[in-house]
């Protein structure tokens, strides 16, 4: 397990009106990535997954190239068919390994989309084909009610003036 970081979180700075890209998430939340081997046991895994409290984990060799990603719903689907056995094997043999993923210069907008339409949690974020960045269905939704506040707050302004 390796926590990386990223030079893409640096302040942000939100221009009214421009599309958000993937980079604004990324300033805004960090870019810290928690990732796991794909020869860690299901076990390992879990203790990752309770120590950071979160709900899935980039599968990494390398901690740059992503070649799955694993989460609790994978855990409990594999449980169920497997048993307690379960968390002797390896993360390999759970993950995910058909893995969507984004640039920073995706706009949020469209990852909303594809992550609503696919039912997808968490998405890897890769630049130059190294990970950077995780985003996840919260961070989209975060990103959505900011701007929902802040236009808003425009609308407020310009009424009272």
């Amino acid at each position: 397990m390796v926590l990386t970081r990223h030079p893409l979180a640096r302040a942000a700075k939100d221009d009214y009106g421009r599309a958000m890209r993937i980079s604004d998430v990324i300033r805004r939340k960090g870019d810290l990535v928690v990732t796991v081997r794909s020869d860690a046991s299901v076990q390992q895994l879990l203790e990752i997954l309770e120590e950071h409290k979160i709900g899935a984990l980039v599968v990494s060799d390398d901690d740059e190239t992503v070649i799955g990603i694993v989460s609790e719903r994978d855990v409990a689907r594999h449980l169920r068919s497997t048993g307690a056995g379960l968390l002797d094997q390896t993360v390999a043999t759970i993950m995910t390994s058909d893995v969507q993923t984004c640039t920073p210069e995706d706009l949020i907008e469209d990852l909303a989309r594809t992550m609503t339409d696919r039912r997808i949690r968490h998405v890897p974020v890769v630049a130059d084909g190294h990970l950077v960045a995780i985003v996840s269905i919260g961070d989209i939704v975060k990103w959505r009610i900011d701007e929902l506040q802040t236009e808003r707050d425009h609308l407020v302004h310009y009424i009272q003036q």
